[in-house]
Protein backbone atom coordinates (compact mmCIF):
# COMPACT_ATOMS: atom_id res chain seq x y z
CA UNK A 1 0.00 0.00 0.00
CA UNK A 2 1.29 3.49 -0.93
CA UNK A 3 2.21 5.29 1.99
CA UNK A 4 3.49 8.35 0.56
CA UNK A 5 1.77 11.84 1.35
CA UNK A 6 -0.52 12.99 -1.15
CA UNK A 7 -0.37 17.18 -2.45
CA UNK A 8 -3.56 17.32 -0.63
CA UNK A 9 -2.20 15.49 2.61
CA UNK A 10 0.64 18.51 2.45
CA UNK A 11 -1.56 21.38 1.91
CA UNK A 12 -3.73 20.41 4.95
CA UNK A 13 -0.74 20.49 7.16
CA UNK A 14 1.14 23.03 6.38
CA UNK A 15 1.75 26.25 8.23
CA UNK A 16 -0.65 29.02 8.41
CA UNK A 17 0.73 31.50 6.02
CA UNK A 18 -0.64 35.18 7.61
CA UNK A 19 0.51 38.18 6.20
CA UNK A 20 0.16 41.38 8.64
CA UNK A 21 -0.41 44.63 7.16
CA UNK A 22 0.17 48.22 8.01
CA UNK A 23 0.21 51.39 6.24
CA UNK A 24 1.41 53.53 8.92
CA UNK A 25 3.77 56.01 8.35
CA UNK A 26 4.56 55.75 11.80
CA UNK A 27 4.77 54.14 15.38
CA UNK A 28 2.25 54.25 18.03
CA UNK A 29 -0.10 51.89 19.95
CA UNK A 30 -1.66 50.65 16.62
CA UNK A 31 1.50 49.48 15.16
CA UNK A 32 2.80 48.74 18.80
CA UNK A 33 -0.10 46.23 19.44
CA UNK A 34 0.92 44.93 16.37
CA UNK A 35 3.97 43.67 17.18
CA UNK A 36 2.93 41.76 20.57
CA UNK A 37 0.25 40.05 18.43
CA UNK A 38 2.68 38.52 16.21
CA UNK A 39 5.26 38.28 19.02
CA UNK A 40 2.66 36.13 20.76
CA UNK A 41 0.66 33.74 18.09
CA UNK A 42 1.45 30.43 17.92
CA UNK A 43 5.22 29.85 16.47
CA UNK A 44 3.74 27.53 13.84
CA UNK A 45 2.35 30.24 12.11
CA UNK A 46 4.13 31.99 9.03
CA UNK A 47 4.00 35.62 9.29
CA UNK A 48 5.32 37.65 6.39
CA UNK A 49 5.30 41.49 7.56
CA UNK A 50 4.33 43.88 5.35
CA UNK A 51 3.78 47.81 4.77
CA UNK A 52 4.76 50.90 3.13
CA UNK A 53 7.90 52.17 5.81
CA UNK A 54 10.67 50.26 5.79
CA UNK A 55 11.06 51.57 9.88
CA UNK A 56 7.82 50.65 11.08
CA UNK A 57 8.20 47.33 9.14
CA UNK A 58 11.16 46.60 11.14
CA UNK A 59 10.19 47.53 14.25
CA UNK A 60 7.12 45.43 14.12
CA UNK A 61 8.89 42.63 12.57
CA UNK A 62 11.64 42.91 15.11
CA UNK A 63 9.43 41.50 17.77
CA UNK A 64 9.39 37.99 15.66
CA UNK A 65 13.06 37.54 14.47
CA UNK A 66 11.12 34.53 11.92
CA UNK A 67 9.15 36.98 10.41
CA UNK A 68 9.65 38.33 6.75
CA UNK A 69 9.62 41.21 5.46
CA UNK A 70 8.40 43.25 2.62
CA UNK A 71 8.02 47.25 1.76
CA UNK A 72 6.34 48.82 -0.83
CA UNK A 73 5.53 51.91 -2.49
CA UNK A 74 2.72 54.08 -0.96
CA UNK A 75 0.61 55.26 -3.06
CA UNK A 76 -0.43 55.92 -6.27
CA UNK A 77 -1.22 52.92 -9.25
CA UNK A 78 2.79 51.85 -8.65
CA UNK A 79 1.75 51.34 -5.12
CA UNK A 80 -1.28 49.22 -5.99
CA UNK A 81 0.41 47.01 -8.56
CA UNK A 82 2.91 46.01 -6.20
CA UNK A 83 0.58 45.61 -3.67
CA UNK A 84 -1.49 43.23 -5.70
CA UNK A 85 1.91 41.10 -7.29
CA UNK A 86 3.62 40.11 -3.76
CA UNK A 87 0.08 39.17 -2.13
CA UNK A 88 -0.64 37.06 -5.20
CA UNK A 89 2.73 35.79 -5.33
CA UNK A 90 2.39 35.48 -1.51
CA UNK A 91 -0.93 33.04 -1.71
CA UNK A 92 -1.31 33.74 2.10
CA UNK A 93 -4.04 32.08 3.81
CA UNK A 94 -5.00 35.11 6.17
CA UNK A 95 -4.42 38.45 5.29
CA UNK A 96 -4.86 40.74 8.52
CA UNK A 97 -4.77 44.55 7.96
CA UNK A 98 -4.22 46.60 10.85
CA UNK A 99 -5.88 50.20 10.28
CA UNK A 100 -4.93 53.16 12.57
CA UNK A 101 -8.13 54.65 10.92
CA UNK A 102 -11.13 53.44 9.14
CA UNK A 103 -9.91 54.92 5.61
CA UNK A 104 -6.54 53.40 6.06
CA UNK A 105 -5.00 50.41 4.15
CA UNK A 106 -7.55 51.18 1.06
CA UNK A 107 -4.44 50.29 -0.99
CA UNK A 108 -3.69 47.07 0.81
CA UNK A 109 -7.38 45.90 1.41
CA UNK A 110 -8.43 46.51 -2.67
CA UNK A 111 -5.31 44.37 -3.61
CA UNK A 112 -5.84 41.53 -0.35
CA UNK A 113 -9.77 41.18 -1.97
CA UNK A 114 -8.46 39.97 -5.05
CA UNK A 115 -6.08 37.04 -4.15
CA UNK A 116 -7.92 33.91 -4.60
CA UNK A 117 -8.54 32.16 -1.66
CA UNK A 118 -6.97 34.23 0.71
CA UNK A 119 -9.56 35.31 3.82
CA UNK A 120 -9.16 39.23 4.61
CA UNK A 121 -9.34 40.43 8.09
CA UNK A 122 -9.48 44.30 8.60
CA UNK A 123 -8.34 45.54 12.27
CA UNK A 124 -10.02 49.05 13.34
CA UNK A 125 -7.84 50.70 15.78
CA UNK A 126 -10.05 53.63 16.31
CA UNK A 127 -13.69 54.20 15.90
CA UNK A 128 -13.89 57.68 13.44
CA UNK A 129 -16.25 58.69 11.14
CA UNK A 130 -15.70 60.84 8.29
CA UNK A 131 -17.86 63.47 6.36
CA UNK A 132 -16.30 63.27 3.23
CA UNK A 133 -18.86 61.09 0.71
CA UNK A 134 -16.38 59.47 -1.45
CA UNK A 135 -14.70 58.29 2.01
CA UNK A 136 -17.42 57.21 3.30
CA UNK A 137 -18.54 54.56 0.30
CA UNK A 138 -14.47 53.76 -0.09
CA UNK A 139 -14.59 52.40 3.62
CA UNK A 140 -18.23 51.40 3.74
CA UNK A 141 -17.85 49.32 0.30
CA UNK A 142 -14.19 47.89 1.36
CA UNK A 143 -15.43 46.84 4.95
CA UNK A 144 -18.14 45.25 3.47
CA UNK A 145 -16.92 42.18 1.04
CA UNK A 146 -14.11 41.06 4.36
CA UNK A 147 -13.73 38.15 5.90
CA UNK A 148 -14.04 39.47 9.53
CA UNK A 149 -14.06 43.05 10.17
CA UNK A 150 -12.69 43.73 14.05
CA UNK A 151 -12.48 46.41 16.53
CA UNK A 152 -10.46 47.03 19.87
CA UNK A 153 -13.86 46.91 21.72
CA UNK A 154 -17.58 46.22 22.10
CA UNK A 155 -18.12 49.95 21.79
CA UNK A 156 -15.90 50.54 19.14
CA UNK A 157 -17.16 47.73 16.91
CA UNK A 158 -20.86 48.77 17.81
CA UNK A 159 -19.70 52.42 16.38
CA UNK A 160 -17.55 51.81 13.35
CA UNK A 161 -21.25 49.39 12.28
CA UNK A 162 -23.05 52.51 12.79
CA UNK A 163 -20.48 55.27 11.40
CA UNK A 164 -20.52 52.95 8.23
CA UNK A 165 -23.61 51.58 8.11
CA UNK A 166 -22.21 47.59 8.06
CA UNK A 167 -25.02 45.94 10.20
CA UNK A 168 -25.42 45.05 13.64
CA UNK A 169 -23.17 42.80 15.05
CA UNK A 170 -21.39 42.65 12.05
CA UNK A 171 -17.86 43.60 13.55
CA UNK A 172 -16.04 41.69 16.41
CA UNK A 173 -14.56 42.89 19.31
CA UNK A 174 -10.55 41.71 20.47
CA UNK A 175 -9.14 44.25 22.92
CA UNK A 176 -5.74 44.79 22.61
CA UNK A 177 -3.50 43.41 24.67
CA UNK A 178 0.42 44.12 26.38
CA UNK A 179 2.50 41.07 27.56
CA UNK A 180 2.17 40.65 31.08
CA UNK A 181 5.87 39.95 31.87
CA UNK A 182 8.66 41.21 34.35
CA UNK A 183 10.62 44.15 33.63
CA UNK A 184 13.28 45.97 35.36
CA UNK A 185 11.40 49.16 37.13
CA UNK A 186 13.11 52.73 36.03
CA UNK A 187 14.97 54.80 39.04
CA UNK A 188 13.54 58.50 39.89
CA UNK A 189 15.48 60.69 42.06
CA UNK A 190 14.57 60.66 45.45
CA UNK A 191 11.62 62.51 46.43
CA UNK A 192 12.12 65.84 48.00
CA UNK A 193 8.84 66.20 49.39
CA UNK A 194 5.55 63.99 49.94
CA UNK A 195 3.67 65.24 46.83
CA UNK A 196 2.06 62.40 44.63
CA UNK A 197 2.94 61.88 41.23
CA UNK A 198 0.90 61.86 38.38
CA UNK A 199 1.81 60.32 35.12
CA UNK A 200 0.60 59.79 31.71
CA UNK A 201 2.12 58.23 28.38
CA UNK A 202 1.30 59.06 24.58
CA UNK A 203 1.79 60.98 21.77
CA UNK A 204 1.63 64.83 22.45
CA UNK A 205 -0.95 65.41 20.18
CA UNK A 206 -4.53 67.50 20.65
CA UNK A 207 -6.05 64.20 20.54
CA UNK A 208 -4.45 63.24 23.53
CA UNK A 209 -5.92 66.19 25.75
CA UNK A 210 -2.45 66.77 27.61
CA UNK A 211 -3.91 70.60 27.61
CA UNK A 212 -7.20 69.13 30.15
CA UNK A 213 -4.99 67.17 32.25
CA UNK A 214 -2.51 70.44 32.52
CA UNK A 215 -5.09 72.90 33.69
CA UNK A 216 -6.51 69.88 35.63
CA UNK A 217 -3.26 69.99 37.88
CA UNK A 218 -3.00 73.47 37.72
CA UNK A 219 -5.98 73.20 40.29
CA UNK A 220 -4.83 69.99 42.36
CA UNK A 221 -2.31 70.83 45.60
CA UNK A 222 0.85 68.74 46.05
CA UNK A 223 0.72 67.05 42.64
CA UNK A 224 3.83 66.43 40.20
CA UNK A 225 2.97 65.37 36.61
CA UNK A 226 4.96 63.29 34.30
CA UNK A 227 4.37 63.32 30.84
CA UNK A 228 5.94 61.00 28.62
CA UNK A 229 6.18 61.18 24.83
CA UNK A 230 7.10 63.67 21.84
CA UNK A 231 4.90 65.28 19.69
CA UNK A 232 3.73 68.03 17.69
CA UNK A 233 2.08 69.69 20.44
CA UNK A 234 4.74 70.31 22.83
CA UNK A 235 6.31 73.72 22.23
CA UNK A 236 2.12 74.65 23.45
CA UNK A 237 1.85 72.13 25.85
CA UNK A 238 5.15 73.85 27.57
CA UNK A 239 3.82 77.25 26.74
CA UNK A 240 0.55 76.23 28.91
CA UNK A 241 2.45 74.99 31.66
CA UNK A 242 4.09 78.39 32.02
CA UNK A 243 0.60 80.33 31.25
CA UNK A 244 -0.81 78.44 34.17
CA UNK A 245 2.26 78.72 36.70
CA UNK A 246 2.95 74.90 37.18
CA UNK A 247 6.55 75.17 36.23
CA UNK A 248 7.66 73.69 38.75
CA UNK A 249 5.53 70.48 39.05
CA UNK A 250 5.30 69.27 35.69
CA UNK A 251 8.01 67.38 33.53
CA UNK A 252 7.66 66.92 29.77
CA UNK A 253 11.12 64.40 29.30
CA UNK A 254 10.25 63.83 25.88
CA UNK A 255 9.83 59.98 24.10
CA UNK A 256 11.04 57.13 26.41
CA UNK A 257 11.26 53.52 24.84
CA UNK A 258 9.50 51.44 28.01
CA UNK A 259 7.05 53.71 29.71
CA UNK A 260 5.83 50.53 31.44
CA UNK A 261 8.95 50.75 33.02
CA UNK A 262 8.39 54.29 35.04
CA UNK A 263 4.89 53.25 36.02
CA UNK A 264 6.17 51.96 39.43
CA UNK A 265 6.82 55.54 40.06
CA UNK A 266 3.49 56.94 39.35
CA UNK A 267 0.80 57.28 42.04
CA UNK A 268 -2.09 58.01 39.43
CA UNK A 269 -2.17 57.09 36.37
CA UNK A 270 -4.25 59.41 33.84
CA UNK A 271 -5.32 59.11 29.91
CA UNK A 272 -7.02 62.64 29.54
CA UNK A 273 -7.65 61.77 25.36
CA UNK A 274 -10.85 62.77 23.61
CA UNK A 275 -10.67 60.02 21.06
CA UNK A 276 -9.68 56.49 21.38
CA UNK A 277 -9.85 53.35 20.42
CA UNK A 278 -8.71 50.80 23.26
CA UNK A 279 -5.38 52.17 24.41
CA UNK A 280 -2.69 50.11 25.36
CA UNK A 281 -1.00 52.61 28.28
CA UNK A 282 -4.32 51.81 30.27
CA UNK A 283 -3.64 48.53 30.11
CA UNK A 284 -0.01 48.29 30.95
CA UNK A 285 -1.06 50.87 34.25
CA UNK A 286 -3.59 48.37 35.09
CA UNK A 287 -0.73 45.64 34.60
CA UNK A 288 1.23 47.96 37.15
CA UNK A 289 -1.62 47.86 39.69
CA UNK A 290 -1.50 52.15 39.38
CA UNK A 291 -5.36 53.18 39.52
CA UNK A 292 -6.75 54.60 36.41
CA UNK A 293 -8.62 57.52 35.57
CA UNK A 294 -9.57 57.87 32.49
CA UNK A 295 -11.62 59.84 29.82
CA UNK A 296 -15.09 58.02 28.46
CA UNK A 297 -13.71 57.42 25.09
CA UNK A 298 -14.11 54.58 22.52
CA UNK A 299 -13.70 51.03 24.49
CA UNK A 300 -12.13 52.71 27.52
CA UNK A 301 -14.91 51.97 29.92
CA UNK A 302 -14.45 48.20 28.91
CA UNK A 303 -11.58 48.47 31.09
CA UNK A 304 -11.36 51.31 33.26
CA UNK A 305 -14.76 50.70 35.15
CA UNK A 306 -15.96 53.68 36.81
CA UNK A 307 -15.68 52.66 40.76
CA UNK A 308 -14.29 49.30 40.56
CA UNK A 309 -10.74 49.53 38.35
CA UNK A 310 -11.05 53.22 38.11
CA UNK A 311 -12.43 56.62 37.42
CA UNK A 312 -14.27 57.72 34.57
CA UNK A 313 -14.52 61.40 33.51
CA UNK A 314 -16.22 62.73 30.23
CA UNK A 315 -13.71 64.45 27.69
CA UNK A 316 -12.87 67.80 27.80
CA UNK A 317 -14.16 67.91 31.47
CA UNK A 318 -11.51 69.94 33.68
CA UNK A 319 -13.49 70.34 36.57
CA UNK A 320 -14.62 66.41 36.45
CA UNK A 321 -10.74 65.61 36.22
CA UNK A 322 -10.07 67.80 39.42
CA UNK A 323 -12.43 65.82 41.72
CA UNK A 324 -10.96 63.00 40.27
CA UNK A 325 -7.47 63.56 41.33
CA UNK A 326 -8.99 65.02 44.77
CA UNK A 327 -11.39 61.89 45.24
CA UNK A 328 -7.90 59.73 44.65
CA UNK A 329 -5.16 62.08 46.02
CA UNK A 330 -7.15 61.60 49.36
CA UNK A 331 -7.57 58.62 49.67
CA UNK A 332 -4.90 55.64 50.02
CA UNK A 333 -7.17 53.03 50.11
CA UNK A 334 -8.66 53.50 47.14
CA UNK A 335 -5.86 53.85 44.81
CA UNK A 336 -4.97 50.75 46.11
CA UNK A 337 -7.53 49.11 46.08
CA UNK A 338 -8.87 50.59 42.29
CA UNK A 339 -5.06 49.22 41.33
CA UNK A 340 -4.92 45.70 42.51
CA UNK A 341 -8.88 45.04 41.02
CA UNK A 342 -7.39 46.64 37.72
CA UNK A 343 -3.97 44.28 37.64
CA UNK A 344 -6.59 41.37 38.11
CA UNK A 345 -8.91 42.42 35.08
CA UNK A 346 -6.42 42.94 32.92
CA UNK A 347 -5.02 40.20 33.46
CA UNK A 348 -7.51 37.89 32.84
CA UNK A 349 -8.90 39.90 29.79
CA UNK A 350 -6.15 42.38 28.46
CA UNK A 351 -3.00 40.88 28.00
CA UNK A 352 -1.15 39.71 24.75
CA UNK A 353 -1.58 36.14 25.37
CA UNK A 354 -5.65 36.33 25.50
CA UNK A 355 -5.13 38.67 22.34
CA UNK A 356 -3.29 36.06 20.43
CA UNK A 357 -5.70 33.43 20.92
CA UNK A 358 -9.04 35.33 20.18
CA UNK A 359 -7.41 36.10 16.53
CA UNK A 360 -5.55 32.96 16.36
CA UNK A 361 -9.79 31.77 16.58
CA UNK A 362 -10.75 34.03 14.34
CA UNK A 363 -8.30 33.44 11.61
CA UNK A 364 -8.56 29.19 11.91
CA UNK A 365 -12.38 29.64 11.85
CA UNK A 366 -12.56 31.47 8.88
CA UNK A 367 -9.66 29.33 6.50
CA UNK A 368 -12.29 26.57 7.33
CA UNK A 369 -15.39 28.37 6.16
CA UNK A 370 -16.05 29.42 2.52
CA UNK A 371 -14.68 33.06 1.35
CA UNK A 372 -17.08 35.93 2.18
CA UNK A 373 -18.43 37.12 -1.13
CA UNK A 374 -16.09 40.16 -3.19
CA UNK A 375 -18.90 41.20 -5.48
CA UNK A 376 -22.21 40.66 -4.62
CA UNK A 377 -22.47 41.34 -0.76
CA UNK A 378 -25.64 40.47 1.33
CA UNK A 379 -27.71 43.06 3.08
CA UNK A 380 -26.63 44.22 6.50
CA UNK A 381 -28.23 43.30 9.16
CA UNK A 382 -30.54 45.90 11.38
Amino acid sequence: MNSTPTSLDSEAHRPLRVVVYTDSQGLGGAELSLGHLIATVSNEIDITVLGVSESVVDAIATQRPSAAKIVLPSSGLPSLAAHIATLHRLRPDIVHLNLCTPWAGAIGLAAALTVPGARVVRVDQLPLRTTDALTLWRTRSLSLRVDAHVAVGDASARRMEDFYALGRHSVLSVPNGVPDTAFEPARLPARKDHRLIVGTAGRLDAVKGHDILLRAIAQVDDVYLVIWGDGAERSALEQLVQDLGIGDRVSLPGWVDSPRAHLPNVDIFVLPSRSEGFPLAIVEAMLASRPVVATRVGSVAEAVIDGETGLLVEKDDVIGLVKALRRLQGDAALRDRLGQRGRALAAAQFTAQVMAQSYEQIWQKLVDMPRSPRLRVPRPRD
